[in-house]
C-alpha cells in the first residue's frame, strides 16, 4: 500500500514487506473489534438464560470499558519504548486469552457445572484481561502506520485503519447468530474468535515487518476507545497520532473545549445507554425466548452500525456540515430515533428506528471531535485529541449501566431518558456553540 511503502524501513526491497503491513495491522483491528461486540451481542441472551439480573450483563462490559481506558494511554506510551510489534502481539495474546476465558466462563454457566453468579464472576475477570491487554494493540498499530507515512499522507492513512474498528461493529453483530455451537450454545461466538484470534496472531508475527527505521522515527500511536457496540470510532484517536504530542496541558474545563466536551458527555451516555439495552428490548418486544431472538438482536445491532458508519463515511463528506450543525442535526435526529425504539412492535420496526437514531449519533462523534479539534491551536491538536478519546472511553464506562438500570425500572425509560437528553443538546449546543465559534462553517 502507498502509504506505507513511502516510508518503509531500510533495506526492504521494493516494499513488499511494507505494502503488506497495512492489511496484517486491520485485520488486527478488525478482529478485535469484531470479536468484542459479537460477544456482547449474545451477552443479553446468556444472562436471560442463566436468569441473573440484567444489571449484571452491563456491569461486567462497564468492568472492561475501565480497565481499557485506564490502560490504554499507558499501553500507547509503553509501544515509543519497547518495541510496536510486540505491543501488537500483546494486544492479541490478551484478546485470545480473555476470548477463552470468557468462553470457558458461559461454557460452565450454560451447562450447570458451576452456578450463575460463579460463571459471571469468571466472565469477569475474563474480561478485566481483555481491558487490560486488549488496549495495547491499537496504539501499536496506529504508530507503525503513522511512522511510515508522510504528514501529508498520515491522517488518511490512520483513519483507514481506524476504520477496521466500524467495520467490526457492523461483522460481529452480524455474525454472532451463525457462530452458535453445539454443546456450548451461545458460548460459541467466543471460542470461534479464540480460534480466529490465534491464526491473526501467528500470521501478525510471522509476517508483520520488524521494528526499524521509519520516515518519522517521532511519530506515536494514540490511545483509542475500547471497540463496542454504538461506539463506532470518532476519529479522534486519529488527530492524536498524527499530531506531535504538545508540551504543555489543557484542562478539560478551558472554556474553548468545555462546551464540546458537553457535547461528548452527553451524547456518548445517550448512545451507550440505549445501544446496551436493545438486545433486551429485542428479546421483549417481540416476546421471543434468547436463542430465538438471536438472528433478530444481530440484524438490529448491525443495522445501527450500518446506519452510522453511513453517516460518518457516506453523509458527512457530501453535505459539508460544520461541528454546530452536526451536533444540531445529529441531537435532533438522534432524539426522534430513541423516542420510535421503544414502540416498535416487529423486527424491521425496531431496525429503522434504531437506524434512525444511529445515523444522528453518527453525526455527534464527529460533530464534537471536529468542533474540539477547531477551538485550539496546531500545537494543541494531540492533547486535545486526547480529552475526546478519553470522553468516548469513560461514557462506556457507566452509560451501559444506567441504560439497563433504567430498562429494568421501565423498558421504554433508557429511550426516553436518552431522548430528552438529546433535546438537552440540542438546545445547548443552539445557545451555547455560536455559529462564530465554529470555524468549519
Amino acid at each position: 500500500m502507498a502509504t506505507l511503502t513511502e516510508g518503509r524501513p531500510a533495506g526492504q526491497p521494493g516494499g513488499r514487506p511494507a505494502d503488506r503491513d497495512f492489511p496484517l495491522l486491520y485485520l488486527v483491528m478488525l478482529t478485535i473489534a469484531a470479536g468484542n461486540t459479537a460477544l456482547q451481542s449474545v451477552m443479553p441472551a446468556v444472562g436471560r438464560l442463566l436468569q441473573v439480573g440484567d444489571l449484571v450483563v452491563g456491569i461486567t462490559f462497564s468492568f472492561s470499558a475501565l480497565v481499557w481506558t485506564i490502560a490504554a494511554p499507558a499501553w500507547a506510551r509503553r509501544s515509543d519504548r519497547r518495541g510496536r510489534k510486540a505491543m501488537i502481539g500483546i494486544g492479541l495474546s490478551g484478546f485470545c486469552l480473555s476470548m477463552a476465558l470468557c468462553g470457558l466462563a458461559l461454557t460452565a454457566g450454560l451447562l450447570g457445572w458451576i452456578g450463575p453468579v460463579a460463571a459471571f464472576g469468571c466472565f469477569i475477570l475474563g474480561r478485566l484481561v481483555y481491558g487490560a491487554l486488549g488496549a495495547a494493540a491499537p496504539p501499536a498499530a496506529q504508530a507503525v502506520v503513522a511512522g511510515r507515512t508522510s504528514r501529508a499522507d498520515r491522517t488518511n492513512a490512520l483513519a483507514m485503519l481506524a476504520s477496521a474498528f466500524g467495520l467490526g461493529t457492523i461483522i460481529g453483530p452480524a455474525l454472532a447468530p451463525f457462530l452458535l455451537l453445539p454443546v456450548v450454545g451461545m458460548a460459541g461466538p467466543a471460542y470461534i474468535f479464540v480460534g480466529v484470534g490465534i491464526v491473526v496472531t501467528l500470521v501478525v508475527m510471522r509476517l508483520l515487518s520488524n521494528d526499524g527505521p521509519m520516515l518519522d522515527p517521532g511519530a506515536r500511536g494514540a490511545n483509542t476507545s475500547e471497540p463496542s457496540i454504538g461506539g463506532q470510532p470518532s476519529g479522534a484517536s486519529v488527530i492524536a497520532a498524527a499530531n506531535a504530542p504538545a508540551d504543555g496541558r489543557i484542562r478539560l474545563r478551558d472554556p474553548r473545549i468545555w462546551p464540546w466536551m458537553v457535547a461528548g458527555i452527553i451524547a456518548g451516555h445517550a448512545q451507550a445507554m440505549t445501544g446496551q439495552a436493545l438486545a433486551f428490548l429485542v428479546m421483549d418486544q417481540l416476546r421471543l425466548p434468547p436463542t430465538v431472538a438471536q438472528p433478530m438482536i444481530g440484524t438490529v445491532l448491525m443495522a445501527g452500525a450500518g446506519a452510522a458508519l453511513l453517516a460518518q463515511w457516506g453523509l458527512i463528506p457530501r453535505l459539508g456540515l460544520g461541528p454546530r450543525a452536526l451536533i444540531l442535526w445529529g441531537s435532533a435526529i438522534s432524539a426522534l430515533g430513541c423516542l420510535a425504539v421503544p414502540f416498535a412492535t416487529n423486527v424491521h420496526a425496531l431496525a429503522v428506528a434504531f437506524a434512525f437514531a444511529s445515523i444522528g449519533f453518527g453525526f455527534l462523534r464527529p460533530g464534537f471531535t471536529a468542533g474540539a479539534s477547531l477551538a485550539v491551536g496546531a500545537g494543541e491538536q494531540g492533547v486535545v485529541a486526547g480529552k475526546v478519546t478519553a470522553v468516548n472511553g469513560a461514557v462506556f464506562v457507566l452509560g451501559p449501566s444506567i441504560g439497563i438500570g433504567l430498562y429494568e425500572i421501565a423498558p421504554p425509560l433508557p429511550y426516553l431518558v436518552a431522548a430528552a437528553a438529546l433535546v438537552v443538546l440540542l438546545a445547548y449546543t443552539w445557545r451555547t456553540l455560536i455559529p462564530s465559534i465554529d470555524r468549519a462553517e
